[in-house]
């Protein structure tokens, strides 16, 4: 049983890359992918909110951008020492402000991948 649940924009090309990765690297089946594209999916969150940051919820809590990046991570054996490192509330903010600022440029690069 996943312990952890994404919720992702299937219609994103990014996205849609990026989760294939993470599904690939997710071999013990500790993550549920939701793809909140898909009309039929089950999202606790607005859809558009939910298709605008990325979401997840691990424990019962709701997590959005680099948080829930973070537990992605720690999800993935490759990649926890990661989601480790952005426990600390300085290095969660440094990425926080790192994503905030893709998501300015995330049209253009959905443009060019599409």
């Amino acid at each position: 049983m996943p312990k952890l649940t994404v919720f992702h924009d299937g219609a994103c090309p990014l996205c849609a890359r990026e989760i294939a990765l993470m599904r690939r690297l997710d071999r013990r089946g500790a993550i549920a992918f939701v793809d909140v594209a898909d009309p039929g999916a089950s999202c606790p969150i607005d859809r558009h909110a939910a298709l605008a940051r990325f979401h997840a919820i691990e424990d019962g809590r709701l997590l959005s951008g680099a948080a829930a990046f973070a537990a992605m991570w720690r999800a993935i054996p490759v990649l926890r020492p990661l989601g480790l490192a952005a426990r600390n509330a300085t290095v969660l903010k440094f990425l926080d402000r790192l994503y905030n600022r893709f998501l300015t440029v995330r049209p253009r690069l959905q443009r060019w991948l599409a």
